[in-house]
């Protein structure tokens, strides 16, 4: 590793890979997630799920100190539920995006910062679950966190929703900055007030990100990379992310600061669906 320099010493960045290390493995135990109409038909001996091509890998395996906060694992997200395909907490790519996002990390580590991922691969089935809960514009329970500005019945129309996510291809991956030493986070609680995606930081739910000017999934113009009302040090994290993700091979879109794709994806044609767990890289 390169000799590091500014106020960040080695015996800082020891400290703070430690703890970076404490907290990854002091994560929940991945476990099935049990709303998952395709893990019941598993079980019960219906269609195999297909496994994952010899092309990914658990993100974790190759950049084992990036954090995982796999966000439709839980029920912390736009729609209010578990996403069906999310059998374990855990990010799954090609391993042409890993390698790159340990390049992107490796960086981030110099300056004192972490990469924190909220999504990686996404299953085409939770693509699908998504569909269906913008469709149903009865279930608006979370809402004043993650759309209070857009009405429902503009989703599709405004682009927030689609049919088909880059996600599922295997090389996008969704993701903040973490100023190390990493503190954990509370787990959201159902059924607690929400806050406004685009409150002060110190008012919408707590993660232990840096300020972004929104929180992660926001529903909001605000949320464009360089909207100009992002000014101040919220601009400055912005950047930092858009430009180390952008000297690792990656390229962002443009209306959603956390989004990034690998310039020269694996499979830029292909949409999979096989689920988020660790059988799926396994016995290929």
């Amino acid at each position: 590793m390169a000799a590091f320099r500014g106020s960040f010493s080695r015996t800082a960045l020891a400290a703070a890979l430690l703890a970076l290390a404490t907290l990854v493995s002091a994560a929940p135990a991945a476990s099935a997630a049990p709303g998952d109409p395709a893990q019941r038909s598993h079980r019960g001996g219906g269609h195999q799920d297909p496994s994952a091509p010899g092309e990914f890998v658990a993100l974790r395996d190759v950049a084992p100190t990036v954090l995982e906060e796999i966000r439709y694992r839980t029920r912390h997200n736009f729609v209010g539920d578990r996403v069906h395909g999310y059998r374990q907490s855990m990010c799954i790519v090609t391993r042409d995006t890993a390698e790159a996002l340990r390049t992107a990390q490796r960086s981030l580590l110099r300056k004192g910062y972490s990469l924190k991922v909220y999504d990686c691969y996404r299953p085409q089935r939770a693509v699908d679950h998504f569909v269906k809960w913008a469709k149903d514009l009865d279930d608006e329970r979370m809402k004043d966190e993650f759309y209070p500005r857009v009405d429902k019945d503009r989703l599709f129309e405004d682009g927030y929703i689609a049919e088909k996510s880059g996600h599922s291809r295997g090389s996008t991956v969704d993701l903040t900055l973490v100023r190390l030493p990493a503190k954990p986070t509370r787990p959201y609680r159902p059924g607690e007030p929400l806050v406004s995606c685009f409150a002060p930081q110190d008012v919408r739910f707590p993660d232990n990100s840096v300020d972004m000017g929104t929180g992660y999934d926001c529903f909001d113009t605000l949320s464009h990379t360089l909207d100009p009302r992002i000014e101040g040090k919220q601009r400055a994290n912005r950047m930092l992310l858009k430009n180390t993700m952008e000297k690792s091979g990656f390229t962002n879109l443009p209306e959603e600061w956390w989004h990034y794709t690998l310039t020269e994806e694996t499979f830029p044609e292909t949409y999979f669906d096989f689920p988020v767990w660790r059988r799926a890289l396994e016995g290929r």
